[in-house]
């Protein structure tokens, strides 16, 4: 039987008072949600932070209540959900500098509300995208690979750095059955484009897109028409990767232009080619990785920003993945 670890107390105090109800959130929302977290005891009076609980645990409190501070201190104003994020990042690593992530800010949208990276992973992703100019984003939904891509290139774009901004994904899903469907050929691919639109939205008000969609700086395309153009001043995002063909992905990368950027995401999990044929994305990242100027990032289950459940969802669905491969053995 395992010994439980020493319980023990730990006393912080923080020297601003007038900083102390923002780093501790309304009715102490952000203290909360660090003993929610943690499974420690907080208990604050005045400037003083007293922690009880078992000492890794404690620890970790008081690197994260400091890290808080300090970020209150630089002028950030913490949510209980942007305390749930630097205790996800501390927890990976300790040492990890909070201010240096959480203080990026990649893009303002037009409700004020800033866009920055919540995780190590994102912070390496938007860095990669700043100095390279072909980018691959690998892992699993709810991590964040469209929206920061769309992000930066959203502040790419503001910032007079790009032209254009062209997003595309591969219409896989339709294959040959395309010209089955109702309506005209825009009308057959918007549903597999939607949700390029959706994070779009998100980042610009509906007006502002319209009339940049209309003046064509920004477009949405299906993959296939990209086919036979040059993109020079563009900032161009493939999401759903996975779903490219060998001969798709190779076509969608030799289309970049002078002063471009590309950023390439997908799910090798999450393959949707008929036929059991060969994925584009992951033959790509087999073959480019040590080429100078394309950047690898890979995300994992630990960097899901979404709902917390979505990360155990992942969980579950790659456990019974593993036993059913198990069973065939």
């Amino acid at each position: 039987m395992t010994k439980p670890l020493p319980v023990r107390t730990k006393q912080l105090t923080f020297e601003d008072t007038a900083l102390v109800p923002e780093f501790f959130g309304e009715h102490g929302a952000n203290l909360k949600k660090i003993e929610e977290f943690l499974g420690v005891s907080i208990h604050a009076r005045g400037n003083q932070v007293t922690i009880t609980g078992e000492t890794p645990d404690i620890e970790l409190g008081a690197r994260a209540c400091e890290e808080l501070y300090g970020l209150v201190e630089s002028g950030f104003h913490p949510t209980p959900r942007d305390v749930d994020h630097a205790l996800r990042i501390l927890q990976e690593n300790p040492e990890a500098d909070l201010k240096g992530i959480l203080l990026d800010k990649l893009f303002i949208h037009s409700g004020k509300r800033i866009v920055t990276p919540k995780g190590i992973a994102q912070k390496e992703y938007t860095d990669a995208i700043r100095n390279h100019d072909v980018v691959f984003a690998i892992g699993p939904a709810g991590t964040g690979k469209t929206y920061l891509a769309m992000a930066m290139a959203v502040s790419f774009l503001l910032r007079d750095e790009i032209k254009r901004i062209i997003l595309t994904r591969p219409a896989v899903e339709a294959g040959e059955r395309l010209g089955f469907l109702p309506g005209d050929l825009a009308e057959k691919v918007n549903p597999y484009l939607r949700p390029l639109y959706d994070a779009l939205y998100d980042m610009l008000a509906f007006d502002r897109v319209a009339n940049l969609i209309e003046r064509r700086v920004i477009e949405v395309a299906p993959l296939a028409f990209m086919r036979g153009r040059t993109l020079n001043d563009a900032f161009i995002i493939l999401d759903e990767a996975q779903n490219t063909t060998s001969e798709q992905m190779k076509m969608f990368l030799t289309r970049l232009g002078y002063r471009s950027k590309a950023v390439i995401t997908g799910d090798v999990t999450q393959i949707d080619l008929p036929d059991k044929r060969a994925s584009g994305l992951i033959e790509a990242a087999r073959i480019l990785r040590d080429i100078p100027g394309i950047a690898f990032v890979t995300f994992t289950k630990k960097d899901v920003v979404r709902h917390k459940l979505v990360s155990r969802i992942i969980q579950a669905y790659e456990e019974r993945e593993k036993e059913q491969g198990d069973d065939t053995h």
